[in-house]
């Protein structure tokens, strides 16, 4: 078990590495053009020239990755040259409010997914499993932003019910998150619904089931006691996927609605080169991806009995 352990972090750590390395090698590469972004193209180049000799970037390309390196993971991300402000200050407020958004997506879609795929893979070939793969096909298929039109023109445009931006300039406001949520769920659910039927059809055909149902057990104990356990090890694993998709695929959709998240500030930061906040919004979203990933793990071996059990040494009782 400890073995186990130590090579997944080992794996983690590694990739990590890797994926630091990378970025680092993509935006400081070349020092000239970090000097072009960080003071403006109109700089003098003995300003750049002495703007990159007082901060190291005439030292050798490793020993200014290590330095990069280790201010990340102190904490000391730089200077925002779009905000004028230290990075730890505007990437923090940006989380939270991704944060908010993509938590309440996460619970909605989740719920709403879980409930369906259940739904439907308890009457397999039913009515009510054929409009759940038509509804989340069709969902799935269409792209955020052109599900973020369809909304905006019903409840915005026509109706009038909703704000068409989520700005939230007057503090939050719940209102301004129903159409970024609708439209993060309805892309999302039905993805997951379709595995969670999938899932429930697949343990509902076991054998384990079938005898239950022999015996003369009700259909709601073995789907609450045996079946839904078995059922939610995949969909666990994709609901865990999401929260990196969350995090930073959501950019059309906070762009659409003006929402000031991560995804908006990721997309600001691209569009006017600022190096130090790209790099950071990009570390982030290694970290994020990564602690998924070993939740996912952790989740997926407590739902799983088999995985506890080949992890104990040999000769040990259950």
């Amino acid at each position: 078990m400890l073995a186990a352990v130590l090579k997944k972090l080992a794996e983690v750590v590694g990739a990590m590495l890797v994926v630091s390395f990378i970025v680092f090698l993509v935006l400081e590469a070349n020092v000239e053009d970090v000097a072009v972004k960080v003071l403006g193209a109109y700089s003098a180049p003995d300003q750049r020239a002495a703007w990159l000799e007082a901060n190291g970037y005439l030292d050798p390309f490793l020993v200014r990755y290590v330095r990069w390196l280790w201010d990340f993971v102190t904490l000391d991300w730089g200077q925002s040259t779009l905000f004028r402000v230290p990075v730890t200050e505007i990437l923090p407020q940006r989380l939270a409010m991704t944060g908010i958004l993509a938590g309440v997506t996460l619970v909605v879609s989740t719920v709403l997914s879980l409930v369906l795929g259940i739904l439907a893979g308890m009457n397999e070939g039913s009515i009510t499993d054929r409009t759940v793969s038509f509804v989340s096909v069709l969902t799935t298929s269409i792209p955020e932003f052109a599900t973020a039109v369809f909304l905006s023109a019903i409840f915005v445009f026509w109706l009038g019910w909703l704000p068409g931006a989520s700005t939230m300039i007057s503090g939050f406001t719940a209102r301004e998150l129903v159409l970024p949520v609708a439209v993060l769920t309805l892309y999302s659910a039905g993805y997951l619904a379709r595995i969670t039927r999938a899932s429930m059809v697949e343990a509902m055909r076991s054998p384990y089931v079938r005898t239950a149902l022999m015996k003369g057990a009700s259909t709601s104990r073995i789907v609450l006691q045996h079946a839904l356990r078995n059922a939610l090890i995949a969909p666990v694993t994709v609901i865990m996927l999401h929260i990196p998709w969350l995090l930073s695929g959501v950019i059309v959709v906070e762009v659409f609605f003006a929402y000031k998240g991560f995804g908006t500030l990721l997309y600001e930061a691209a569009l006017n080169s600022d190096v130090f906040l790209i790099e950071a919004c990009a570390m982030v979203s290694v970290v994020v991806v990564v602690a998924t990933q070993l939740i996912s793990d952790g989740l997926y071996r407590l739902l799983n009995p088999r995985l506890r059990v080949s992890a104990k040494p040999a000769g040990a009782t259950a």
